[in-house]
């Protein structure tokens, strides 16, 4: 029973679209509209409002966090609340499933599980972003190490939902993958009106 409460607290926490919420309180219409159609921080940006980006990428990052947070104080099933807590994002059920790629919600879930591993993949993404400039392939990069770092943290449970949440950061970034190999990917800082959007 605590592992579908688990589910739920997650789900239901992960599918609040912020970046959604917080451009149409603007005034900005609707996020989806613009851009890539992503409701991440990235595609907020696009709005002009570095603010609103901002506020997009620490709460989608925080909404993970909290639902790990809140299953380790009721002694649920942490792994799995951050888990459901990606899916809410990539996949809410009131936006017909169409949500965002899950990097800033993968992030604060995998910080709050193990606060180590989050330095690890932080780590991996920030030398990866540093060496290729490429935002989507640093994502993709720091998900795949995830796994093997809280496994070799002695946290075999915790790898089993980073594994979950890497192969769905995978297929969320299917386009981004279709461009780094087509060699037309936009690297971070490009000026271009089409840039990958990875968060």
């Amino acid at each position: 029973m605590t592992m579908i409460l688990a589910a739920i607290l997650g789900y239901l926490l992960g599918a609040i679209p912020f970046g959604l919420v917080l451009t149409k309180m603007a005034g900005l219409g609707d996020i989806r509209e613009i851009g890539s159609g992503n409701i991440g921080a990235t595609n907020v940006l696009r709005t002009g409002r570095k603010d609103l980006a901002l506020a997009t990428l620490l709460l989608d990052g925080g909404k993970g966090a909290i639902a790990v947070g809140i299953a380790y104080y009721l002694n649920w099933r942490p792994e799995i609340a951050g888990a459901a807590a990606f899916l809410g994002h990539c996949y809410p059920a009131w936006l017909k499933f169409k949500g965002g790629k899950g990097v800033a919600t993968f992030m604060g879930t995998l910080f709050a599980l193990y606060f180590t591993a989050g330095i690890f993949a932080g780590a991996i993404w920030l030398g990866t972003a540093t060496l290729s400039k490429y935002s989507s392939l640093s994502a993709l990069v720091a998900a795949s190490a995830s796994p093997f770092v809280l496994f070799a943290l002695g946290k075999p449970g915790f790898a089993i939902a980073a594994v979950f949440m890497a192969v769905l950061i995978f297929i969320r970034h299917r386009d981004n993958i279709d461009r780094l190999i087509a060699g037309v990917e936009a690297k971070i800082g490009a000026k271009k009106e089409e840039t990958s959007a990875s968060a």
